[in-house]
């Protein structure tokens, strides 16, 4: 994922409420959302390459996502930072203790952000710093930095998202994900990537002919533990290929 804004409100009558895009490669072969066959009661995508996945949610309320770091110089880790979203929600160790461990050993991985729940509490990992933290009710947002660095994608989206949480829908949720315009250039981070890159990754969709936003995700967790997620596939230049939405 390269965009995930989310409501934690436990309590409430939806306590999760997420939406995310995940922007790759479009060559990079993967399936679009849907349930796993050697992973009883898991629910996400599936990257073709390295056979994790970017968001998903799992049995017991289990929910996990992950967004990249953005820095062209960081050294590359050997694992694939997908399996860490997959080990999660085919497990069974808490939130804490799975970040915990994913702490110990994330130089394996290239930089990631790391957000995990089981319906009980929200945790996040940034592999930068390798603490773990455990979220309070709040709306937020991550894209490829830390935990709601204001980036101009991540405060546009976040925004909207805080205007829908009285009565979320995935409509406007998907809506939201699918704004295409650029930040000015005054606004842009410096990440290394250089200023045309900068302009093509500002949007909250992004759609070029080799990379761009390959899935759109909803999800929607209400008190009783019930999980919707409605998801839309796009390929180059953000042509729309099919929507999944599945109730669990």
């Amino acid at each position: 994922m390269c965009l995930i804004v989310f409501a934690w409100r436990p309590g409430h009558a939806q306590p999760l409420i997420v939406a995310a895009n995940r922007d790759e490669f479009y060559a990079r072969p993967s399936r679009m959302l849907g349930t796993w066959e050697d992973a009883p009661g898991v629910v996400a995508g599936r990257d073709l390459e390295a056979g994790g996945t970017w968001l998903g949610v799992g049995p017991a309320g289990r929910f996990a996502a992950l967004t990249n770091i953005r820095d062209p110089h960081q050294p590359q880790g050997p694992r694939s930072r997908g399996e860490l979203v997959a080990a999660f929600l085919r497990g069974e160790l808490g939130v804490e203790a799975y970040l915990d461990q994913v702490a110990s050993r994330s130089q394996q991985y290239s930089g990631f952000n790391l957000l995990i729940g089981d319906g009980h509490s929200l945790g996040y990992l940034n592999a930068r710093d390798a603490r773990v933290k455990l979220l309070g009710e709040g709306v937020y947002g991550l894209s490829n930095a830390g935990l709601d660095t204001p980036w101009p994608k991540l405060l546009k989206a976040r925004s909207v998202l805080s205007q829908h949480l009285d009565d979320p829908q995935p409509e406007p949720l998907l809506a939201l994900l699918g704004d295409s315009q650029q930040a000015a250039d005054s606004e842009l981070p410096e990440t290394g990537v250089g200023l045309g890159t900068e302009r093509l990754l500002s949007s909250v969709f992004i759609a070029s002919q080799n990379y761009g936003t390959r899935a759109s995700t909803v999800l929607i967790v209400e008190a009783d533990g019930r999980r919707r997620l409605v998801e839309r596939s796009f390929g180059p230049f953000g042509g729309h290929l099919g929507e999944v939405d599945v109730q669990v």
